[in-house]
């Protein structure tokens, strides 16, 4: 018989209740990569370490090597590291959504079904609000509920492969190994809200102020993406993570910002209270070497043009300078690279 996994989902604030920088994410990378070299990160505030053979290593249990964790990265980086243990790793980043900041939790696989049961189907891993509201329609309201359903009629509303997903997170399993890979080429901007926000408009103004932020950025460092990647962070600290690969690698504030709102709309949202909107532009490329689909659309051309004109200004006058009317009374984005 196999030896049962012990994973650990960690997630890293800062004093100030903002999530690190890339810098001291990497710093916290490391620190992690002491207790373990099976570590994965999870960009941009989170890691899955397997700490299976690390254990017997440090002669610990679980909740002595998540103390030695949350003391390293507070003495090293002011970072606070909230811990969740389970058997996986889908089982972990839950468990972490539901941990106080600060605190421990530890699930064993005796804990599992009594835990998973009666939590609703949002707080579901991989369960974002479009799924989450599909369920509902057909009276599947808590996890128990979906982990009774049967699997053909899992497959039949959602496909074989979301429906066979569904039925396995149900029943807290998940085969995924951590995968130790060096952080991707990215850069990442993020905003966080004073409060937690219902109102989609003002979702999208915050998008909007990412993507141009993320194209300046881009435009600056003579970069280009081919795929972005957005990350919504809810009041109860669980998140959804989509990510689209653009039709060709871009720079370019339109493009990124038509991609980030199918994102948007793609993640069904409408009242969901959300507390941090992150876009990460990952495989970057230099921009001379990314092919571009030649275009004759005077659209094109004059948004291109009016997009130079906007960073000659930005060089001269500061990155306030020129910004689109919708962000006339929006609050800057807090930026982040990496």
């Amino acid at each position: 018989m196999s030896r049962q996994r012990v994973i650990l989902h960690a997630y890293f604030t800062m004093p100030d209740g903002a999530g690190p920088t890339p810098e001291v994410y990497e710093q916290l990378l490391q620190l992690a990569a002491g207790l373990t070299p099976r570590v994965q990160a999870l960009p941009p505030d989170s890691a899955h370490l397997d700490l299976t053979g690390a254990l017997r290593y440090w002669d610990r249990d679980a909740q002595g090597l998540c103390d030695l964790l949350r003391l390293r990265t507070a003495a090293l980086t002011g970072a606070q590291a909230t811990c969740a243990v389970a058997p996986n790793r889908a089982l972990a980043t839950m468990a972490a959504a539901a941990t106080p900041l600060g605190a421990t939790t530890i699930l064993t696989a005796h804990d599992i079904t009594a835990w998973l049961r009666p939590r609703p189907v949002a707080a579901l891993y991989g369960v974002g609000p479009a799924t989450a509201t599909k369920l509902h329609k057909f009276g599947l309201h808590t996890i128990g509920d979906l982990a009774d359903a049967p699997l053909p009629t899992l497959t039949r509303i959602f496909g074989s492969a979301t429906g066979r997903a569904l039925h396995a997170h149900a029943h807290g399993h998940d085969l995924r190994p951590v995968e130790p890979r060096p952080t991707p080429k990215s850069t990442t901007t993020g905003h966080t809200f004073t409060t937690d926000c219902l109102d989609p408009d003002e979702h999208r103004r915050a998008l909007l102020a990412l993507t141009h932020d993320l194209g300046a950025r881009l435009r600056d460092e003579h970069q280009a993406t081919s795929t972005l990647t957005l990350t919504v962070r809810y009041a109860d600290r669980t998140t959804t993570t989509r990510s689209r690969t653009l039709t060709e690698p871009t720079q370019h504030t339109h493009a990124l910002t038509d991609a980030a709102y199918d994102l948007y709309r793609l993640l069904g949202l409408q009242r969901a209270r959300v507390r941090q909107l992150t876009l990460r532009a990952e495989a970057l490329r230099p921009a001379a070497d990314a092919r571009t689909q030649l275009t004759f659309g005077a659209d094109d051309d004059r948004s291109l043009a009016v997009e130079a004109a906007s960073d000659r200004a930005r060089v001269r006058f500061g990155s306030g300078a020129i910004k689109p009317a919708a962000l006339a009374h929006s609050v800057r984005a807090r930026s982040q690279r990496g």
